[in-house]
């Protein structure tokens, strides 16, 4: 099955709403876009920022950015603070989710609908609107919503038998939740997956250490091999980092519970990075939005972009609603980018052209074409997939010449569009408007592979970091091992430089954040867009070698990089 045309106006998640209407032009990352403690837009680069999406009606075509959304709008809607509704254009996900475990799991309802093309534009110019009785009211019109049917799915007798309780309640609620996201993504059964990867496990608020230790006292263990996203301490060693003991226990808490659960205790957000990575058309059950777009893209490995929650419960039954990019017909390109490659360029410009590839193909996969005569490594796809996450709901985009799937054609009647060297331009100014000088080198996001940490010890050739600049690189516990036994973490750590497993930028809080940085560089896409909204600091980008020249002097040229100055 295919993605399906809106043929009526749908009520996923039922419940009474009433409040202006609020319309994002633009898809909304809730994590790193959303305050979960106020339910403002923290997003800098989203045209509604400062808005407060509490009490509103807010629509938006779909939402986008990271998994860990649907952990957002759970502790949004538990502290007070939800949109009274969530209405959609178009297939969504992440935010669907949250409030699905918001309803069933805490008793604390908000409305979710997607709505026909014409009835949504329509609302998005009303002042007010109203839910109740299965109906949305505004501006005198009452359109009656229909309800995702999940009798008509197939299932296995083994999700029966979940569904039945007759696997524990656990498995139950599971089953239940994957039947409701099946329905609502216009699946007609489910299928097995090999693997999973829990996104969850970050403590970015107290919302998902309740979920995690509840399905743990009500008896949930994953069922297929499973991996843990990057958490919000170094597991082993934060009681010598000044963290505050309140908060480095419950993120332990919060990391023990999923292991308690079966899963290991990898601790990366970079899952493809170990030794035991996805191979091409394997069926998967991941979450994180940087690894889900590594694995289809560069692996083709396949998996939906499964928000936070739904990531345990695939794993604890390992099943997964058969629909979007885990169909073949659903992988093709709807939209042709062509980029306008520079004469030379460095390293920075993979993760500048992943952020614009979303900006330009916000909804939909695209496929990049003017890179045959290029030679990305490993990093440069992992920082082009990660970039292209935070400006793009899509699972995946191929480049062609590169990827595993870079050659299937496009969609008829595919968008067309181009990279220019002006766009390239404007997202290097947008992502360096800080002050020059750097007090925090900010590496790993997502984290650092081998390969990254040991260039990086070869860029600093032997120098030391400035005095007043702090270097951090975060990773891996598998790559921490690897740089171990090859003499690089020593090389790093004379250097000045501080490795941190366990944690990435997406997670570390202060103290193990520099408190006095007020200006950081990074060479990652993604952290140069999530990054202000997330720490309050200035940002500033740019290559690998930017940043270990930055590390060693203290400073970074305010000016466009050499190969864009011509």
């Amino acid at each position: 099955m295919s993605y399906h045309a809106i043929d009526s106006n749908i009520l996923y998640v039922d419940a009474l709403a009433q409040g202006d209407v609020l319309t994002c032009q633009e898809g909304l990352s809730f994590w790193g876009g959303v305050d979960p403690e106020t339910g403002v837009i923290i997003d800098v680069h989203h045209p509604n920022h400062g808005a407060s999406l509490a009490g509103k009606i807010i629509l938006m075509p779909t939402s986008r950015g990271s998994c860990s959304g649907s952990g957002v709008l759970l502790q949004l809607a538990r502290n007070g603070i939800a949109p009274a509704a969530l209405v959609f254009r178009e297939d969504e996900d992440i935010l669907t989710l949250g409030a699905l475990i918001a309803a069933r799991l805490f008793d604390k309802p908000l409305a979710v609908l997607r709505l026909s093309p014409t009835i949504y534009d329509g609302l998005s110019r009303a002042e007010t609107a109203s839910i109740e009785n299965q109906s949305l009211g505004f501006s005198d019109q009452s359109i009656r919503l229909s309800t995702p049917n999940t009798a008509d799915l197939n299932l296995s007798k083994d999700d029966q038998r979940y569904l039945d309780g007759k696997e524990g309640a656990a498995n139950q609620i599971a089953m239940e939740v994957l039947c409701l996201m099946a329905a609502a993504q216009g699946a007609d059964t489910l299928i097995d997956v090999t693997r999973g990867h829990i996104d969850g496990c970050i403590l970015a608020h107290d919302a998902n250490l309740d979920f995690a230790e509840k399905m743990h006292e009500m008896g949930a263990r994953t069922r297929i091999p499973t991996t843990i996203n990057a958490i919000s301490v170094d597991r082993q060693n934060w009681q010598s980092q000044d963290v505050v003991p309140d908060f480095g226990l419950k993120a332990s808490r919060l990391a023990d519970a999923y292991v308690k659960m079966g899963a290991r205790s990898t601790f990366t957000c970079a899952p493809y990075l170990l030794d035991d990575a996805p191979i091409k058309d394997e069926a998967i059950g991941w979450s994180e939005s940087n690894a889900v777009i590594f694995a289809n893209s560069v692996l083709g490995a396949r998996t939906q972009k499964h928000p936070d929650y739904l990531d345990l419960f695939i794993a604890m039954t390992g099943r997964a609603p058969e629909t979007g990019v885990y169909l073949a017909e659903n992988r093709r390109p709807t939209c042709e980018i062509h980029v306008d490659l520079p004469d030379q360029y460095d390293d920075a410009i993979w993760p500048m052209l992943g952020w614009l590839a979303g900006a330009k193909s916000p909804n939909g996969v695209p496929i990049l074409f003017g890179l045959e005569a290029t030679n990305p490594t490993n990093d440069d796809l992992k920082a082009l997939c990660a970039a292209f996450g935070t400006t793009s709901g899509a699972p995946l985009l191929h480049v062609h010449g590169h990827t595993p799937e870079g050659d299937l054609p496009p969609i008829k009647g595919a968008q067309k569009c181009a990279i220019t060297k002006q766009d390239l331009v404007e997202i290097w100014q947008n992502f360096n408007s800080a002050p020059d000088n750097i007090d925090l080198v900010a590496i790993g996001s997502p984290h650092a592979s081998f390969s990254e940490c040991q260039n990086f010890a070869a860029l600093l050739a032997g120098a030391q970091c400035h005095q007043d600049t702090k270097t951090i690189v975060t990773i891996g516990r598998h790559t921490l091992e690897g740089l171990s036994k090859a003499g690089v973490l020593d090389q790093l750590e004379q250097a000045g430089v501080t490795v941190i497993p366990d944690i990435c930028w997406c997670s570390i809080t202060e103290p193990v954040f520099p408190v006095d940085t007020a200006t950081l560089m990074t060479n990652s896409g993604k952290y140069a867009h999530y990054g202000k909204g997330l720490s309050g600091r200035d940002i500033r980008f740019g290559s690998l070698r930017d940043c270990a020249k930055a590390a060693v002097s203290g400073m970074v040229l305010n000016a466009l990089p050499w190969w864009l100055k011509e």
